[in-house]
């Protein structure tokens, strides 16, 4: 049961327990109790989707203890219906990182930073967009997972979001001309921090030190963040998801096909696939005139 759900999941809801807990919540928990913190929640600004995600993990909480779940009755319904009314579900959208803020953190990234950061930022930077990976997945990379070629850089995922059985996909990323190569730029960082195995993408501290460990996926959030606010440009509507956002919707302008980006993402559907693509004008929309 435990290895039946991610990691990042599973993280979530002992988050979401956690509050539930400390604000009044108890275990087994009547559906009116539920539905007044529901309801208070709401008030104090929680998203729809993630009132929804807490419903999801009290609702387990009391099967896994063999309690009568109160998520799916009656009052718990209307409530969440009259939030849904109220706040409406519309999700918060990130801005895509694309090709010109690309660049524009690459420039401030060497001027900012040591050399160890600024090599292993610029990675993460390039072989994140080109890639199109989660962050999860991005700082997941093992030297065992590489595979240089004359062509590009294979990177093997042994398990993903939405594969958790383990089948893997391998993600290729091609060479590419100039100073902006995400696999020159890989090859760069790795010498440069002399990593030879483990995780690919580490800490570094103010001094350049390299730690043992790789980065958690916050991490790549934070890096993108600076290095985007670095140029002057706003950050606020910049996290980890842009790189992948970034790649999407580039890809689409230049008039590839969903299945073709699919197969760089690993989307399972072209639905999923629309919310990362994410056009930044009407220009990009053609007239039918």
């Amino acid at each position: 049961m435990d290895a039946s759900q991610a990691c990042a999941t599973k993280r979530a809801y002992a988050s979401d327990l956690r509050h539930f807990l400390a604000n009044g919540g108890a275990m087994p928990c009547t559906p009116k109790r539920l539905a007044k913190y529901l309801a208070e929640s709401a008030n104090d600004g929680l998203a729809v989707a993630t009132l929804e995600r807490r419903i999801t993990a009290i609702h387990k909480a009391h099967v896994d203890q063999k309690h009568t779940s109160p998520a799916h009755s009656e009052i718990v319904r209307q409530i969440m219906q009259g939030i849904r009314s109220t706040l409406g579900t519309k999700q918060r959208q990130v801005k895509p990182l694309m090709k010109e803020d690309l660049l524009a953190a690459l420039e401030t990234i060497e001027k900012i930073h040591m050399p160890v950061r600024a090599a292993r930022d610029r990675a993460i930077l390039l072989v994140g967009f080109a890639s199109a990976m989660r962050r999860s997945e991005l700082v997941g990379v093992r030297m065992e997972h590489l595979n240089f070629s004359p062509s590009g850089l294979d990177i093997e995922l042994p398990a993903s979001k939405t594969d958790q059985e383990k089948h893997g996909r391998i993600v290729f990323i091609p060479r590419s001309r100039g100073d902006h190569c995400p696999v020159q730029s890989m090859m760069r960082w790795l010498k440069t921090a002399g990593i030879k195995t483990g995780h690919v993408f580490r800490s570094v501290n103010r001094y350049d030190g390299i730690a043992e460990q790789g980065l958690t996926s916050q991490s790549v959030a934070l890096i993108l963040k600076a290095a985007i606010a670095q140029t002057g440009a706003d950050a606020q509507n910049i996290s980890g998801h842009s790189l992948r956002a970034g790649y999407c919707t580039s890809a689409a302008e230049q008039g590839q096909q969903s299945w073709q980006i699919r197969m760089q993402t690993g989307h399972k559907s072209d639905v999923t696939l629309a919310r990362y693509i994410r056009y930044n004008s009407r220009k990009a929309i053609p007239s039918l005139l």
